[in-house]
């Protein structure tokens, strides 16, 4: 018997409302997070990769946000019926989130180590009484020295060296890779279930965004976690993730395995990025992006969105938004050039 998928997002459609009108940011995404995947959520920036990323947690504010449309089920449950009370506990002991930027990630003015205690009591509040930021009070001095040991073991584990000193530090002594740690640090310090990662290497040298990569890829192996990775990067993907889904203007337009997508990609924008990407054989001019412009999302096309730049685009393109059709086992395309086994040139 296959196991339950740890999240399934169903069909889900966001609006977000604006002064100009109303955004159809997302437009019937489908995506399946297995225990132990590790997947990267690829796109352009726009596309709604974080809006599909923060609807699991609920971290999307309503408004301007509204779901006219979907599910986003994690652990057996669709979290957009539950409560606020529920959800503060269900993201205090199940899902941790490390931000894009960590130079804004921590408050300036508290040390790390207030930070950290504050946010471990914080979790275990939750846990014990939902409501915990309405009645919420100090902790008695034995549960902030047992916070503050927890503290130090987190920063051990993420790579700080000498925590039990640079605990006390604000987070201005700390450099952008040291922050980021500090974040992943506060982020699992609850044992989350799901971590999501919203472009976490975006700020910093390339050689400090391996050494984030390596720390989450080794999280993965001790801890057991599941992680969603946001980025732009696919260079990131093909080091860190096992699956990649890739999004366009509010919909997956392929998902599979890695290696399958990197080889052998098959949508034809997936296609159009993968030849964007420098390697050993490029030569002057031999790069090509993806014709034309990202549609307005305010006045999206009808059926496929791709269709306005797609070099295969047929009639039935622009009628109908294309289901998901199985090229082998767990890689999928949403394009009409594969509904009778075909295939993109």
């Amino acid at each position: 018997m296959a196991e339950t998928p740890l999240v399934e997002i169903r069909n889900l459609y966001a609006e977000m409302v604006t002064f100009d009108g109303v955004a159809k940011v997302l437009n019937g995404v489908d995506l399946t997070i297995n225990k132990g995947d590790l997947l990267g959520l690829v796109g352009e920036t726009g596309c709604g990769k974080s809006v599909t990323a923060m609807t699991i947690p609920r971290l999307v504010p309503q408004p301007p946000a509204r779901y006219p449309q979907g599910q986003v089920i994690f652990r057996g449950e669709d979290m957009l019926t539950k409560s606020a009370d529920a959800m503060r506990e269900l993201r205090a002991q199940h899902i941790g989130v490390v931000f894009q930027d960590p130079m804004t990630g921590l408050n300036p003015v508290f040390t790390i180590e207030q930070q950290m205690v504050d946010a471990i009591l914080a979790r275990q509040n939750a846990i014990s009484s939902t409501g915990f930021v309405r009645g919420w009070m100090p902790s008695n001095r034995q549960r902030r020295l047992a916070a503050h040991d927890k503290a130090i073991q987190l920063l051990r584990r993420v790579g700080i060296p000498e925590a039990e000193k640079r605990v006390h530090a604000y987070p201005h002594e700390f450099s952008g890779g040291m922050r980021q740690r500090v974040l992943i640090a506060l982020a699992i310090s609850g044992q989350p279930d799901l971590l999501i990662a919203d472009e976490p290497t975006t700020a910093l040298d390339v050689s400090v965004q391996a050494q984030i990569l390596r720390l989450i890829a080794q999280l993965v192996r001790e801890i057991n976690l599941t992680v969603l990775l946001i980025t732009h990067n696919i260079g990131v993907v093909a080091q860190l993730c096992n699956r990649i889904a890739v999004m366009y203007a509010g919909n997956v337009v392929e998902t599979g395995p890695t290696r399958d997508i990197l080889r052998s990609p098959k949508h034809p924008y997936t296609q159009g990025l993968m030849r964007a990407i420098p390697n050993d054989d490029s030569g002057r001019g031999t790069l090509q992006g993806v014709s034309g412009n990202v549609p307005s999302l305010l006045d999206p096309p009808p059926g496929c969105r791709f269709h306005t730049r797609c070099p295969h685009v047929t009639d039935r393109c622009k009628q109908r938004i294309p289901p998901m059709h199985s090229i082998r086992d767990g890689h999928e395309v949403a394009c009409v050039l594969y509904e009778n086994g075909g295939g993109a040139a």
